[in-house]
């Protein structure tokens, strides 16, 4: 069987290209965040997958918890993929657009975790080095995590920066095994 990313691209793909081309990306991500939550819901979940359900009450249902806030698009969309039995991948959905948003907007996620409450300036010069080392904007999002010890993890895509102390102890340690 195919992987959920690679069912969910063409989807997402397709997706970007009507919101680009309407100029709603931003939009659309807010949509597809909304869509995803109430999919996740632990209710609305065992809802959608009870295979005693039909398609047209899954239908009915999920167009009326969105009611107003989603436009016929979305709604189109929340259909069609009830009839291919892929309302469950909807969350990959989400990820891969939000890739190929960042990607078309130069953008890039940045989590930077810390011991304690970082200062608001020393988090902007922060994102500032971060954005000349990777030739991207950053979006940065500061998570506090006491069992780092102190020092800062930053994480952006596939590269790890780990200045924690809690990390250097771990590399200490490695080092005294071999």
């Amino acid at each position: 069987m195919a992987e959920i990313s690679t069912i969910a691209r063409p989807y997402a793909q397709a997706i970007f290209s009507l919101a680009k081309e309407k100029e709603t990306l931003a939009i659309w991500l807010d949509v597809l965040t909304l869509m995803t939550g109430v999919i996740e819901n632990p209710d609305i979940k065992s809802f959608i997958q009870d295979a005693k359900v039909l398609d047209s009450d899954r239908e009915k249902t999920l167009l009326k918890i969105f009611g107003k806030d989603v436009d016929d698009m979305a709604k189109n969309f929340i259909m069609l993929l009830i009839e291919n039995k892929r309302l469950m991948i909807l969350p990959a959905i989400k990820l891969a657009y939000e890739k190929l948003k960042a990607d078309y907007e130069g953008t890039v996620k940045a989590e930077i975790i810390v011991a304690a409450e970082p200062d608001k300036k020393a988090v902007d010069n922060l994102i500032k080095s971060l954005e000349k080392k990777f030739n991207k904007k950053i979006e940065g999002h500061v998570t506090i995590d006491k069992s780092i010890i102190g020092g800062t993890k930053i994480i952006v895509g596939d590269t790890v920066i780990d200045d924690s102390i809690k990390g250097k102890l771990e590399n200490l340690a490695y080092a005294l095994k071999a």
